[in-house]
């Protein structure tokens, strides 16, 4: 029972980091988007401007963020493999070595010796190779080797659905209201992203909306007068 309840906790911990994950890549492509077109609007950019630069943004963006993310999972896959087939050495050359050295781990974490050695030699005996990986380098499981393209997939996809935002805004407000509606749906969807992050991660709502409110204001502020003291808009 006490093994089923930890493993729902870590699964529950893998969600919200995944959920978390996608939040983070939609609101990059938000902040992105609403401040590029900020920038351009504050440049004195037309619609079809502002709708080119922004369509650019998103598609460019979202391979960025793909790539990114393929390449950071992809890398940190090799690493673990390569990690596996160091210990997996080691145990073969010196599997006494090893033993040892899993014990003096659990006497750090405030065994006693025989107990630390005791529970080594249990671990080691249903599995040394995993004993060691999750002991000395906190590994549980190697992801397949899909899961860096699906993270990659996942990442370019988030941040296009985010980017999607100030874009349709752009394109179908009337031009009147392209800077109320923009503004609006930016601290719209920051807010409802930052919630879904919270509650998926068990961190504070206020103090999360508040830190992408700012971040996502603030770069479009910024984006704004950059564009102006650019290129001043023609009276």
């Amino acid at each position: 029972m006490a093994d089923g309840s930890i493993w729902r906790a870590v699964r529950r911990q893998l969600t919200g980091q995944r959920i978390q994950s996608w939040v983070v890549d939609a609101n990059d492509g938000i902040i992105a988007t609403a401040g590029l077109l900020e920038g351009f609007a504050g440049a004195g950019a037309d619609d079809l401007l502002l709708i080119t630069a922004a369509s650019a943004a998103t598609i460019a963006g979202a391979l960025s963020a793909g790539g990114a993310k393929w390449a950071e999972a992809a890398a940190e896959r090799d690493s673990q493999l390569a990690t596996i087939a160091y210990e997996t050495q080691k145990l073969a050359a010196n599997p006494d070595e090893e033993l040892a050295e899993l014990t003096s781990y659990y006497v750090d974490k405030g065994l006693s010796e025989d107990l630390a050695r005791d529970v080594a030699e249990q671990l080691s005996a249903v599995d040394p190779l995993a004993a060691q990986l999750q002991t000395e380098y906190g590994i549980d499981e190697i992801p397949p080797a899909r899961a860096p393209i699906l993270a990659g997939i996942s990442a370019g996809l988030s941040f296009a659905v985010g980017a999607s935002i100030p874009l349709l805004i752009t394109t179908l407000a009337p031009i009147s209201l392209d800077a109320v509606a923009l503004l609006i749906a930016v601290v719209v969807s920051l807010t409802l992203t930052s919630i879904i992050a919270a509650k998926s991660s068990y961190m504070s709502a206020p103090r999360t909306i508040l830190r992408s409110l700012i971040v996502g204001l603030g770069t479009m502020g910024i984006s704004f007068l950059a564009g102006s003291v650019l290129l001043p808009p023609a009276d």
